[in-house]
């Protein structure tokens, strides 16, 4: 099994929600992308076009750090571009199946928790590696220079409230070693809207 394949189960069985479709058959790599795309190219975007009823989804993860991440010759960023995509991916269509509306900072917020919970869920889940994690991820964050101020704004916003949410979690659940329920709160939080997600956050910090 491929490397997006591996993480698009993880995601799925940790937040128990199938959405029935491979990501490998919408990974688009670059001439494709280019094709769609004026914008900024970043090295990880996911595309989405509405219409007439019907969504359209095509997801663009750098060719070379997917082949990386084939090869086992990866660094820690290979793999959080993935787990962004992913997860991106994942929650697109499921909040579409559900007929959920979405917004992009609910994307990229839920797409930060991702990236921390699926990090720490490698190692043992101790508290060192959690406080690093959180330092790697959060506090030490750094936005792509080209980013406009609507986009930093987003970035910065779920940035800062993953951080806060990861630091709850590391108190609540990691530190006592209650990784279970964790699971469950995780689960909890997956299938709030952003509103209920923010008041989530405010409560814990």
């Amino acid at each position: 099994m491929k490397t997006l394949s591996r993480v698009q189960r993880g995601i799925e069985a940790l937040y128990r929600v199938e959405t029935g479709v491979e990501v490998e058959d919408f990974v688009i790599g670059n001439d494709a992308r280019d094709e769609l795309v004026d914008a900024r190219r970043p090295r990880e975007q996911l595309l989405v076009v509405e219409g007439e009823g019907e969504m359209n989804l095509a997801l663009y993860i750098d060719p070379e750090v997917i082949e990386r991440l084939d090869a086992r010759d990866h660094d820690l960023q290979d793999l959080l571009f993935v787990v962004e995509g992913v997860s991106h991916f994942v929650y697109t269509v499921w909040c579409a199946q559900n007929q959920r509306p979405i917004s992009q900072i609910e994307l990229e917020l839920q797409a930060e928790v991702d990236k921390y919970v699926t990090c720490l869920l490698t190692t043992d889940a101790q508290v060192g590696q959690s406080s690093a994690l959180r330092r790697r991820l959060f506090a030490d964050a750094e936005y792509e220079p080209d980013l406009d101020h609507e986009e930093h704004d987003r970035y910065h916003a779920a940035n800062d409230n993953a951080q806060r949410y990861a630091a709850y979690l590391e108190d609540a659940f990691v530190a006592r070693r209650r990784i279970p329920e964790m699971l469950g709160e995780l689960r909890r939080f997956y299938r709030q809207g952003l509103a209920q997600k923010l008041s989530t956050i405010a409560r814990a910090a």
